[in-house]
């Protein structure tokens, strides 16, 4: 029986910031399991991982930040997975790094948007909705007089 080296048992190789990650590095770099990065391949179309033989995942550094930005948007922004669909669909990956960027980690959506984050009760919800219906009308007829 051969004995490991003790210091190369204790570091890890470090790959370059270019190269390619399996799905259990990305799983772990990004602190999800590896069957929600299979599940959001399949709701996110721009999700596109290189596959080699055996269906084994190869993911590209912009699959990473893309899964990176999806993954704060969902967890700690609380957008739905149609939200992000959305947000992609309007702007591409561009977006969503703007969309994180701009208010330093998202809150970027509007009271009435229905993917926008959780956190309003219906009848909050209603409210601001019924106070933005009374602003838009009197902008209106401001602009009409």
């Amino acid at each position: 029986m051969a004995e490991l080296n003790p210091a190369r048992a204790s570091k890890p190789l470090a790959k370059s910031a270019s190269a390619f990650r399996t799905i259990s590095e990305v799983s772990q770099a990004l602190d999800v399991p590896q069957h929600v990065l299979r599940f959001w391949e399949s709701k996110f179309s721009q999700i596109k991982p290189l596959k080699r033989g055996g269906g084994r995942r190869y993911y590209r550094p912009e699959d990473i930040d893309l899964l990176r930005n999806i993954r704060d948007l969902l967890y700690t922004e609380g957008y739905t997975i149609r939200g992000v669909q959305k947000l992609l669909k309007e702007g591409g990956i561009k977006s969503l790094g703007e969309s994180l960027e701009r208010s330093g980690q998202a809150k970027s959506s509007h009271p009435t948007d229905p993917q926008a984050p959780a956190g309003l009760s219906l009848k909050q919800r209603q409210t601001l909705e019924a106070a933005l219906s009374e602003l838009t009308a009197l902008r209106a007829m401001l602009q009409g007089s």
